[in-house]
């Protein structure tokens, strides 16, 4: 299987909204980019078939919807108390855009629709059945 080796990274306007864009937050949205990419790279690299590595990449886009979910319930929270969202807003940011980051690649995109429709009806519903 000869696909193109994913590519991840955090977007200088991300790490511009933080207070500090050379700080911890930064060097800890880098680490983690670095370390989903690297995981995701290796599953690639290890599937027998372009469908089971887009079927690795689904896993990690759901994984980073669940996580964009997360920080955005963050948001309005930090608020009521009084705090600055702005670490929340910023890794909710992130996650949002990871997901378009590997949308964009052209081998996986219609990969990733089939394997996301195949899940909507894998556990034997269909639609228009009653």
């Amino acid at each position: 299987m000869d696909v193109e080796e994913l590519s991840l990274g955090v977007p200088k306007p991300i790490l511009d909204s933080l207070p500090d864009p050379d700080g911890d937050a930064a060097q800890d949205m880098q680490q983690a980019v670095q370390g989903l990419e690297t995981r995701l790279n290796r599953a690639i690299t290890e599937a027998d078939t372009e469908s089971e590595a887009a079927a690795y990449v689904v896993d990690a886009i759901e994984r980073l919807e669940d996580h964009y979910e997360k920080y955005d319930e963050f948001v309005p929270e930090l608020r009521a108390w009084g705090q600055s969202p702005i670490y929340a807003i910023a890794w909710r940011n992130l996650q949002g855009d990871l997901i378009l980051q590997l949308q964009e690649y052209d081998w996986l995109a219609p990969h990733i629709d089939r394997e996301r429709n195949l899940r909507l009806v894998e556990d034997g519903i269909r639609f228009g059945k009653r």
